[in-house]
Order: C-alpha cells, then structure tokens, then sequence
C-alpha cells in the first residue's frame, strides 16, 4: 500500500510539473528563436509573444512608417547600452512589426525614462497585431 502511494504521489508530481509550460525564450541567446518560430505568432496580438519572454525588455522604441510600424526591444538598461557593456547575446535587439501605427509619444513619456518599457507599455499595447520579427544583434 505505501508503494502504492508512493508511485501515485510520484505521478501526480510528474504530472503537475509537466503542465507548466516553459517560456521559449529563458535568456538572450535564445531570443533568434523567437524568429525561427515566427509563424507562431503572425497575425496573433503581440501579448502571445511576450509571454515567451522570461528575459525582462528594459527598453524599447518605436518607428512608425506608412502602412506599418515596429518595436524596437532590448534587453539591457540604457546606460549599459551607452557604455557597450553586456555579451552579444545580451545585446540583442528584437524588432516586432505589427499592423497600423504605433500610438508612442515620446514627449508624453516620463522625462529621462522615454525608451523605457513598463506594464503599462504592455497593457496597452498587447493586443495589436504580430506581422513580422527581426532579430539582430549589435
């Protein structure tokens, strides 16, 4: 009976630890997966491919063309940017296209914080739509 328990109590373990997915991407080197999965997140809202973002985006811009815009995401704060400091997978830049312009003001962001990305960057822009990934690195 207590083996019995024990492989039960084993396989609810297994289990349990099995359902929790892992994010495709735990650190910067793992980013480039990001574009060799890109069908995955085409035509879907950009929040899908954030959540398989473990590595925190520190900055981001954005570039508005005719017809389309993009994210510009790194990984690193600003300052270690400005000073090269970090590897080259830390150093990687993520460019997600998405459909239509972009609403980012610069002079309406925080002074001395404009490139910085926050929750509330992802709230309200989470649900636009994934056209294209580059990834790139410095």
């Amino acid at each position: 009976m207590k083996n019995a328990l024990h492989v039960l109590a084993s396989f609810v373990l297994l289990i349990n630890y099995s359902c929790k997915s892992q994010q495709m991407v735990q650190t910067t080197a793992d980013v480039p997966k990001l574009k060799t999965n890109e069908q995955q997140f085409i035509n879907k809202p950009l929040k899908y491919l954030l959540k398989e973002l473990k590595p925190e985006i520190k900055t981001a811009g954005v570039t508005n063309e005719e017809g389309y815009s993009y994210f510009g995401f790194n990984f690193l704060p600003l300052e270690e940017q400005r000073k090269g400091l970090g590897s080259r997978e830390d150093k990687v830049s993520l460019y997600i296209y998405v459909n239509g312009q972009v609403d980012w003001d610069y002079e309406k962001r925080p002074k001395g914080q404009e490139l910085n990305w926050t929750k509330e960057d992802i709230q309200k822009y989470e649900n636009l739509i994934v056209k294209r990934i580059k990834v790139i690195y410095d």
